[in-house]
């Protein structure tokens, strides 16, 4: 039986925690080697204590989380090792015949290793029971998660968190459904191009006569007829200028047409984007997104209006030139041909590599501008904690990645082409040989075997052309299939099929039996709670117990997953969710300011209102004496997300944003948690006037912000522990007393204590 080579010994080894080194190592047997290694760090009742896991290549010995003894098992029948992951923990089962024998419990940020011990335990097994070598992979090795990699590998399987499929060319088809609209001027430029690849092989065909006629007689003693001569040169000057037009016309209409599709394929892209739900933009990177409608979509662009134009050129003037080869003479054109299997061939295997290969370089240049994307948006906190240095460092190294994956592939690339260039010039080389002897046997004339000469240099010119188009072609599938990845991606928020209208929407809320995961965890379950047109309602409870969900679910920002949210009694499901929304005035914990005028921030939610108007939610908002202080006023510029304002300041401005709108629901998500106290009184002010008449939904950690709600509700663990009015709960003693009471003394309190208090309380009433 093989065994792995010492760097790799040495790697899994040396991660074993160093308190432990030694005893791991008085384990193993002579010869015994340890190839993944596992540290737990919960127990079976979920209480962090640290443990290991390891295999080897006889074995699997443990040290459980709290046991001060280490436990071995050998290989043999009936053994299996069970991995899977439930509500956020990660679950290791080992069993055999007679059941379970041990088991482990890690948090999923152990996952991948968990992954790999778990690959080498079922590798090791089958080797022992089948008798057959266990064949370990080189120590080439994932910088993150150790994992073994084949030589030609560059990418972890189990760190690579998506699955990427390469491109398919035939992903190209797919932008015809932009180029429909275009097909008329397509039509008349494949016509021009056709046109244009005629009118260009004429010259050579002239050579023949103007060699034969002219030149070879004129050496042998007779005269030059000028007239001819006239003939034949006025013929090549017309031919060319005759190119020329037709070439300009159709390079013009295609570069239009293709700057059009860019256009139509950006907006289509950038639109289906703002369509899906907060769901997908969660998992992806800003500087990801932003390089797919940017720079793919220009790619794309270059490749329609240049290289697939000269691949359509390249294959209309192979097809003509052969035509014209064969009608002069079949054998010397057969002879021309012998290149042409060996270098489809190459086109044909290095398109595999390629294909992969521009992929990869599209993701790993999305890593660089998701650097650029994170850093300079939070130039602010870099230079706080004074993480320049740090920020250096991950672009530097983000950049040494994309230079390390274009180097492997430029490596495949440079031997390519000079491939095909030295094919295509010993082709030449022979056709020269070939022609030569078919001219000494009085085969063809002097003037035939030029032109023919003539056109093999076009012929193999444009097979090497088209050979190095494959390059672009792959590049442009890998674009095309990296904006069809956003294409196709359905949103998770979808619009009804046959929508419900509301004229007038009261504001009447009603959750019921409302549940939501994310994943395969769940935030929200079992909630009912209705709110009355006009009621104010606040949610308490401490950070994760699903205050902010359930406003998501009630935005519709998020589909529930089990139960219904209706306003004025129709489930907004069934409701279009821009219509819907427009009645929903929102004001987040950290506000959002575009860059733009103070103006244009208010009016965001209606961009047709009066200055009037806008000055009134300015002032409702107690933001326009603060407004007025500025240059400019209320035409004063805001940096990018609201750079040279205060925090009180842009909550402001939100407020005045959310105000404008006029909506019948309104939610504050701790829409006073980052002002000062006198502000928070404005702003407290000004609330108590505008939430008449409207439904209002209030998240506050201040709990004395709330006092004024009608009613409070306290979530915990995602369920509603607590319902009443301020002095209802206070009478309670429960989870809404002891937060109270908590913040009135300015001491911190576990809302878990308070919470867990009350629901015991509440069951011991209920025995």
């Amino acid at each position: 039986m093989t065994h792995p080579n010492s760097a790799a010994i040495e790697l899994s080894i040396n991660e074993i925690p160093a308190d432990w080194r030694q005893e791991a190592r008085s384990l193993l047997q002579p010869g015994e080697n340890v190839l993944a290694v596992l540290e737990v760090d919960l127990d079976t009742q979920l209480r962090f204590v640290r443990g290991l896991v390891a295999v080897t290549d006889r074995r699997l010995f443990s040290r459980s989380p709290g046991d001060a003894g280490w436990q071995t098992w050998d290989y043999r029948p009936g053994l299996a090792l069970n991995h899977h992951d439930h509500a956020g923990v990660g679950h290791l089962d080992l069993t055999d015949a007679s059941g379970l024998l041990a088991s482990w419990r890690f948090t999923l940020g152990q996952n991948l290793q968990a992954i790999r011990l778990y690959d080498q335990f079922r590798l090791q097994l089958e080797g022992h029971l089948s008798g057959r070598p266990v064949v370990q992979p080189p120590a080439h090795v994932c910088p993150s998660c150790k994992a073994p990699l084949a030589p030609d590998q560059d990418e972890c399987p189990i760190c690579t968190k998506v699955i990427h499929t390469p491109p398919s060319t035939w992903t190209l088809f797919r932008l015809w459904r932009f180029a429909r609209p275009y097909r008329v001027q397509l039509f008349w430029g494949f016509v021009l191009t056709l046109l244009g690849t005629a009118a260009s092989l004429v010259p050579p065909y002239l050579t023949m006569p103007l060699m034969d006629e002219v030149l070879i007689p004129f050496q042998n003693g007779q005269k030059i007829d000028p007239m001819l001569v006239a003939l034949y040169l006025g013929g090549l000057l017309g031919s060319a200028l005759l190119a020329w037009v037709l070439t300009w016309a159709r390079t013009y209409i295609l570069a239009l047409v293709s700057e059009r599709i860019g256009a139509d394929l950006r907006t289509t892209t950038y639109d289906h984007l703002l369509n899906l739900s907060l769901e997908y933009f969660g998992g992806k990177r800003t500087g990801d997104l932003m390089a797919r409608i940017g720079s793919e979509t220009d790619r794309i662009c270059v490749f329609l209006s240049l290289h697939l134009l000269d691949f359509a050129t390249d294959v209309l003037m192979l097809a003509m030139t052969a035509a014209i080869l064969f009608s002069i003479n079949p054998w010397l054109a057969l002879v021309t041909l012998l290149p042409l299997p060996i270098i489809i061939w190459m086109i044909h295997a290095v398109r595999d590599r390629l294909k992969t290969g521009f992929e990869k370089i599209d993701r790993v240049w999305s890593e660089v501008t998701s650097v650029l994307a994170d850093t300079i948006p939070g130039i602010r906190v870099v230079k706080a904690f004074a993480q320049e240095k740090r920020e250096s460092k991950r672009f530097h190294d983000a950049n040494r990645h994309n230079l390390a994956v274009n180097d492997k592939l430029n490596r495949t690339w440079s031997l390519f082409t000079p491939s095909v260039s030295f094919l295509t010039e010993v082709g030449l080389l022979v056709v020269w040989a070939f022609g030569v002897w078919l001219v000494a046997h009085e085969q063809i004339t002097v003037g035939v075997l030029t032109a023919f000469i003539a056109y093999i240099s076009r012929f193999y010119g444009r097979l090497d052309s088209m050979s190095r188009i494959v390059s672009w072609t792959e590049k442009s599938a890998s674009a095309a299939k990296r904006i069809f990845d956003i294409l196709d991606h359905v949103s998770s928020v979808p619009e009804p099929t046959q929508p419900v209208h509301l004229d007038h929407v009261k504001g009447r809320i009603e959750v019921r039996d409302v549940g939501f995961r994310y994943g395969n965890r769940e935030v929200n379950r079992g909630i009912n709670l209705t709110i009355e047109p006009g009621q104010m309602v606040g949610l308490v409870g401490h950070s994760g117990s699903g205050k902010s969900t359930l406003v998501n679910l009630i935005c519709r920002f998020y589909d529930v997953s089990e139960g219904s949210i209706r306003v004025d009694g129709v489930d907004i499901r069934a409701l279009p969710v821009a219509e819907y929304r427009r009645n929903i005035g929102l004001v987040l914990q950290e506000p959002f300011l575009f860059f733009g005028t103070i103006a244009d921030n208010i009016a965001y939610g209606r961009p047709d209102a009066t200055r009037e108007e806008i000055i009134a939610a300015a002032r409702a908002a107690h933001a326009h004496e603060f407004i007025l202080r500025l240059a400019q006023g209320y035409d004063s510029m805001v940096g990018e997300r609201g750079q040279g304002l205060s925090g009180g300041e842009r909550q402001r401005i939100s407020i005045a944003r959310a105000l404008l709108i006029d909506p019948r629901i309104l939610i504050l998500d701790e829409a006073t948690a980052s002002v000062d106290s006198e502000t928070e009184k404005e702003i407290q002010k000004a609330l108590e006037n505008l939430v008449q008449g409207r439904t209002t939904i209030a998240i506050a950690h201040r709990l004395s912000t709330l006092q004024r709600a009608d009613r409070l509700v306290v979530l915990d663990r995602g369920q509603v522990v607590e319902e009443g009015t301020h002095d209802e709960l206070m009478a309670q003693e429960g989870a809404y007393y002891g937060l109270y009471q908590a913040q009135a003394r300015n001491m911190d309190v576990d809302i878990d204590d308070a919470v867990e208090s009350a629901v015991g309380d509440k069951k011991d009433d209920a025995k």
